[in-house]
């Protein structure tokens, strides 16, 4: 039987680049981040299922001075340091019309009806599969070389009003992104253990 202790020497290193020894990084060398990386990342990303497909994140990556000064009055003072330094800050952002797309991403039957007449289900299908796929793009990044800090500690109402002023995109979390300096992290906190959090029924 196959586990994550036993797999093969192709495998483990894998497993470390994107869960073992990935760390919430808090400083980055200066090293740049081309575009084209950032492109890769979306475009491994985009192969982790979401519900009907919908697909509702969205991205905006602000690597210029501009674009970072634009956020610096949403973030908390915790994070304002680090966010300004880092060579990418992302913002991890929810389409809440996802639903619109859906008639060539889920060609299987008509599913718009179904979010545009229940606005709850459609803000809940859109913050849960938004979420995930932000999860997806912080393993596609690492598993192409970059490190992550992703972070809770801004003003969304801020951001909302500044990137996406129209509405229709609303900002979830954000991440730096770029190639982490290990100086800047803290211990390792320790995780629960299987019996604490899951159960084989």
């Amino acid at each position: 039987m196959n586990t994550p202790d036993n797999q093969s020497a192709e495998i483990a290193p894998a497993l470390d680049l994107a869960f073992r020894n990935a760390r919430t990084f808090n400083r980055f060398t200066d090293k740049p981040v081309p575009d084209e990386t950032l492109r890769a990342i979306r475009e491994l990303m985009k192969w982790g299922p979401t519900s009907l497909n919908s697909q509702a994140a969205r991205f905006v990556f602000l690597k210029s001075k501009e674009s970072r000064e634009r956020l610096r009055p949403a973030l908390s003072a915790g994070n304002l340091e680090k966010t300004m330094a880092a060579p990418v800050t992302v913002i991890a952002a929810i389409d809440t019309r996802f639903y619109e797309h859906l008639a060539t991403q889920f060609p299987t039957y008509d599913a718009r009806p179904m979010f545009e007449a229940k606005p709850a289900i459609a803000e809940r299908t859109a913050f849960r599969d938004a979420t995930l796929q932000g999860a997806y793009f912080m393993i596609a990044a690492r598993l192409l070389g970059l490190d992550c800090g992703p972070m809770a500690g801004f003003d969304a109402d801020k951001v909302n009003a500044e990137f996406f002023a129209d509405g229709r995109w609303r900002a979830n979390f954000l991440i730096n992104l770029g190639y982490g300096d290990p100086a800047g992290n803290h211990p390792r906190g320790p995780r629960l253990a299987f019996d604490e959090v899951a159960q084989i029924l």
